[in-house]
């Protein structure tokens, strides 16, 4: 099995899932968006309002588990840490970019269907 094989990916032994899984996951691409420069764990807290602590620790870890971000412990009096995009992780920024451009383009229509689809289902217990 190699990598190179298009029907690689629909089985479940792919090792490409796992990375897909977090690329789609929202605060993996949220960390990676508010990391345009090298950012602090409180500020990034600060920043993704709903991310509890624990959710961001496992996000960061996994992203730089991945390669896709840096951790770097600061010399600071209290010891202080920040994360910044590896390159492996700056070349996400196109793509993400792309598919954010989408997402705000497309998303009233999105909403507009979803409340349609809404409307022809019926209530539940029926």
């Amino acid at each position: 099995m190699t990598s190179s094989d298009p029907g690689i990916v629909f089985r479940s032994d792919c090792p490409s899932r796992p990375i897909l899984d977090q690329i789609a996951d929202k605060w993996s691409m949220m960390v990676m968006a508010i990391l345009d420069e090298p950012r602090r764990f409180n500020e990034i807290k600060r920043r993704l309002d709903g991310v509890t602590q624990r959710v961001l620790t496992q996000t960061l870890r996994r992203l730089e588990r991945n390669g896709m971000i840096v951790r770097r412990v600061l010399a600071t009096s209290p010891v202080g840490v920040e994360y910044s995009r590896t390159p492996l992780g700056e070349s996400l920024r196109e793509p993400f970019d792309r598919l954010y451009a989408w997402t705000v383009a497309n998303a009233d229509e999105i909403q507009a269907r979803q409340m349609d689809y809404d409307r022809r289902q019926p209530a539940p217990n029926q």
